[in-house]
């Protein structure tokens, strides 16, 4: 069978500053919270290895975005390190930051590589994270003057803008699961954390809106089905609908729809945890909701009713509502540890198109991260990686299908583009078209499925 896609679908990967540019003498950024977490506990960083062991986008970007061309892109997504740009988190603009985006984002032009720039990746300028970061509502204006500077800078060629990359993950890393700084657990700052996530993205929307500009500007979601156990089971289908609300609906919901789940609402009422809320701020979210959506998926999520005792904090959790559930059978990544489900990326097509107007959305991540990849290199140098070729077209066959019966979407984005740094798990697990030695000085080198990209793209599908 031939899996042919519509014209013009938009073929590439994603990354993300923070992961890939490296921090260099004299470049002028500022402190992050990675940067800084790494500072004072190395040891939470695996092989401690730290953000500063990039992929060294930051020197090696033009033999990146060859390479990009070489595994037939016609996009890419990375973001602007808010600590770059403003090394304080507000004020002063870096003018070496400048210089850099300007160069990256010409380079990707002239190669006819259309960039996609996202602005917020999980990389709070330190300066503002000792002020209360996310929680507090200053941060919020500051993101604003942040999201501004980067229209006035470089919306005159970027078409394509994110405000935030997986909100959910700084709520959930930094204050319910500890694995993200500030590392606190404490449900009612996480959701006043995500409220201002959300109220920081209507008031960038607002203001992009308000420039005349004209591209387009969205969010990325990681949106993770939650499916429960047993359909018949109220019980479950309950406890389901939970997860989804506190993990997918909360962003989903108020970034398309602009309003908030009701069912979220009333659980977070009753726990008295619903967040701070200024006169005029839901009028905000109301007016400005995304023009694209950008979604990520990984792996679904099962669930089933509370069964356990066990509580995993003193105050209230999500999972103090559902039960993470292990279905007999599933196909997994053994690696990562994480479900492989292909149909899941259809059922988000499905669910958008039958229940979010059919937003123009893409596939903005995709990815199998694979351990111990660097060990299997061929005669010639590259990785016979297979394993990610099939996982990629299992995956797109399903998004065939959710084209076919009439899903919105518009692209595919695989992560990532060559193998980048990963926040605590460094190198662990590699996910890129384009191997990285970092013996060899970050030397590159295109793997199989990178090869098989660039014939899939250039014919615009593939043959099953």
């Amino acid at each position: 069978m031939k899996y042919q896609f519509p014209e013009n679908f938009w073929w590439g990967s994603a990354a993300s500053g923070p992961q890939t540019e490296g921090v260099y003498e004299g470049d002028g950024k500022g402190q992050n919270i990675w940067d800084y977490w790494y500072e004072q506990e190395p040891t939470k960083f695996f092989h401690q290895v730290g953000p500063e062991k990039t992929s060294r986008f930051y020197e090696k970007y033009k033999e990146d975005i060859q390479l990009m061309k070489e595994t037939g892109h016609n996009s890419f997504r990375t973001s602007i390190q808010w600590s770059r740009l403003f090394p304080e988190g507000a004020g002063e603009v870096n003018q070496k930051a400048v210089d850099f985006y300007n160069a990256v984002i010409d380079e990707l032009i002239a190669n006819d590589i259309e960039p996609f720039i996202n602005l917020y990746h999980f990389d709070m300028p330190m300066a503002l994270q000792e002020k209360g970061g996310w929680l507090n509502r200053e941060t919020v204006e500051a993101y604003v003057v942040f999201a501004k500077t980067c229209f006035e800078l470089f919306g005159d060629r970027v078409k394509k803008w994110f405000t935030h990359n997986e909100p959910v993950v700084p709520v959930e890393g930094g204050y319910l699961y500890q694995f993200h700084y500030p590392n606190v657990v404490d449900m009612k700052k996480a959701v006043q954390v995500g409220y201002h996530e959300v109220l920081a993205s209507a008031k960038a929307i607002k203001v992009y809106h308000e420039m005349n500009q004209t591209g387009e500007i969205g969010i990325i979601l990681n949106l993770t089905p939650s499916y429960p156990r047993d359909e018949n089971n109220p019980e479950d289908v309950k406890a389901a609908a939970i997860a989804d609300a506190i993990f997918n609906r909360s962003f989903l919901d108020s970034s398309v729809k602009g309003e908030f789940p009701q069912d979220l609402i009333e659980l977070l009422r009753d726990i008295d945890h619903l967040p701070e809320i200024e006169t005029g701020d839901l009028e905000t979210i109301k007016e400005n909701a995304v023009d694209l959506l950008g979604v990520n998926y990984y792996q679904p999520r099962r669930i089933k009713a509370k069964e356990t005792t066990t509580k995993l904090a003193e105050g209230p959790m999500p999972d103090d509502y559902f039960d993470n559930y292990i279905m007999p059978g599933r196909k997994m990544n053994p690696y990562r540890g994480w479900e492989i489900y292909e149909k899941g990326i259809y059922d988000i097509l499905t669910n958008l198109r039958e229940n979010y107007g059919n937003i123009r959305c893409f596939i903005s991540e995709n990815g199998m991260g694979v351990e111990g990849e660097e060990d299997y290199i061929n005669a010639d140098g590259s990785i016979e990686d297979d394993y990610r070729i099939e996982f990629v077209k299992d995956h797109l066959a399903y998004v065939h299908q959710a084209i076919q019966e009439g899903s919105n979407v518009q692209g595919y984005h695989m992560w990532t583009c060559m193998d980048n740094w990963s926040w605590t798990n460094a190198y662990k697990n590699r996910y890129g078209f384009i191997a990285v030695d970092l013996e060899q000085e970050g030397k590159r080198t295109i793997k199989k499925s990178g090869r098989w990209f660039k014939e899939m793209t250039d014919q615009n599908g593939f043959n099953a």
